[in-house]
Formats: structure tokens, sequence, C-alpha cells
């Protein structure tokens, strides 16, 4: 009777070390096609991938200097041609005037390019914003 237990186990254990399923352990091929997925999305909606901060203050010309950082927090695409919309209002929140400016650089993943600009904005100008409205790749 042992034998027989001993010889189901042996079988057993054989049958188990000859799995034949066929796994595909090749994984550059699923990493590349990601890859591919996400080039694709951040080249759709650069918008979400850049982000825009800044700072302005006035100069002795009485125009107001905009400094500011592009940030490219994309991890595959590069963006050139960066558009903003700048918005200047008053002390109030009134909507003075709207401008846009092009960044003309290369910004690479991970990558902030610093811009300066200068505006003879309406008399009573407080504070501006700046908005990224798109970006080529």
């Amino acid at each position: 009777m042992r034998k027989i237990f001993f010889f189901i186990a042996i079988v057993i254990a054989i049958a188990a070390c000859n799995d034949k399923r066929d796994y595909d352990v090749n994984t550059d091929k699923g990493y590349e096609k990601t890859k591919e997925t996400l080039a694709e999305k951040e080249q759709k909606n650069p918008v979400s991938f850049l982000q825009v901060s800044g700072t302005d203050k006035k100069n002795l010309l009485g125009q107001t200097v905009v400094k500011g950082t592009v940030t490219n927090n994309a991890k595959i695409v590069t963006y050139k041609d960066v558009e903003l919309l700048l918005t200047f209002y008053s002390k109030t929140g009134a909507l003075l005037e709207e401008d846009h400016e092009t960044v003309y650089e290369k910004i690479a993943p991970g990558v902030s390019k610093n811009f300066k600009s200068k505006f003879f904005t309406p008399k009573g100008t407080d504070s501006v914003a700046m908005k990224i409205l798109s970006a080529k790749f």
C-alpha cells in the first residue's frame, strides 16, 4: 500500500513540474506599449502636463514686468512654443486686459524654463493671472 501512495505522489509531482502553459516572459513589449500610450496621452493634452507660475512688478517706465516659469511635468514628450494667457486685474478683481504671450523654448520632461515680458497695462492694474493655453510637441 505504501508503494502505491509513493507512486501516486511521484506521478503528481512530475505532472506539476511539467506545466506547459505559455507565459510571455518578454516584458519589453508591454513596456514599449505603455510608453507609447503615455506619449499619446501627453501629446493630446499638453495643458495637463505643463504648469506656469510667476510674479509681476512695475518698472520705472510704468510697465508691468511679468517674470515666470513654465514647468514640463510630462514623462516623455518635449513641448515647445508654449502659449500663455496673461490676465490683468484691478484691486477689486475687475478684468482690465488680456494678453497672449508665447514662450519660444523647447521644454524637456522634468525641466523648467523662465520667461520675462513687459507690458503697458491699463491704469489701476493690481495683479496678473497666468494660464497655459496650448503647446506644440
